[in-house]
């Protein structure tokens, strides 16, 4: 994967976030629609769903923007450290 300049999350990382947010939502909503006309329980089953899948959705966003996060700590890490090592060999 390339790494972002900035560091951080990708413009690929966001459309691919919005995406999957996006589907999430349209296959719980789905699934409780289809739950609803077989079990005739119209509209609970769809509204527990669509919850269901925009907490598990929200859920997945937050966990990438963390290993982001971590992503781009390290980098900055490591840049640190292999300039701390040159300003030694400079002396």
């Amino acid at each position: 994967m390339v790494e972002p300049r900035g560091g951080g999350i990708s413009g690929g990382e966001f459309a691919g976030i919005g995406i999957q947010f996006a589907l999430v939502i349209l296959v719980f909503t789905a699934a409780g629609i289809w739950l609803d006309k077989r079990l005739g329980t119209s509209p609970w089953l769809l509204i527990v769903c669509v919850f269901l899948g925009a907490g598990g959705a929200f859920y997945s966003i937050y966990q990438k923007a963390m290993a982001a996060q971590r992503r781009d700590a390290e980098r900055r890490m490591r840049q640190r450290a292999e300039s701390g090592d040159r300003k030694g060999m400079d002396r």
